[in-house]
């Protein structure tokens, strides 16, 4: 690419378990790009987000579709070269290999955060399905991003402004 062409705006997935901040910094990092957001959350069918409140974990079935969606999402930004963010666990190799098919370009944003933080987090917010007993089966369900795989981890203890500009200096070196 010349110095002077235009970059697109990039696809981003900020992912990690439950109460790393993943909404509140895709949202703002959405916002302080001027690209589209998704709450990965919000593609989840009825059964799913029922399954869950109810502290059943999903398994692979349940998640397949569910990613299938999202991964459409991305894929339309991406061909419209709006850029996007979307909060989302993928937690799994093959949950981000999922989204990676649908958005070849993707890059994960992995926010890691120790059991103390998140469980505080979890059980101080309101208006979510997810409930503090999942948060171990996410934990130990977790699969930290590959050498392969085109993405960054950042810890998420700090407050989100100061992760978003660290995401934001770490996306300028893509």
């Amino acid at each position: 690419m010349s110095p002077s062409a235009e970059r697109r705006p990039p696809c981003i997935l900020v992912i990690g378990v439950s109460g790393t901040g993943k909404t509140t910094v895709a949202l703002l990092l959405a916002e302080r790009l001027d690209v589209p957001f998704a709450e990965a959350d919000d593609f989840h069918p009825p059964a799913n987000i029922a399954k869950m409140s109810a502290g059943v974990p999903l398994d692979d079935e349940d998640r397949q579709p569910w990613l299938e969606s999202v991964g459409r999402w991305l894929r339309e930004r991406g061909a419209a070269g709006t850029g996007c963010v979307a909060a989302c666990s993928a937690l799994k190799r093959r949950y981000r290999d999922t989204l990676r098919a649908a958005c070849p370009d993707a890059f994960f944003l992995h926010l890691t955060a120790d059991r103390e933080v998140l469980v505080d987090r979890i059980e101080h917010r309101a208006g979510h399905f997810m409930p503090t007993l999942l948060l171990d089966s996410q934990l130990a369900a977790l699969e930290p991003l590959g050498p392969d795989e085109r993405g960054a981890t950042l810890e998420a203890s700090a407050a989100p402004g100061l992760i978003v500009e660290r995401a934001v200096e770490l996306l300028s070196r893509e």
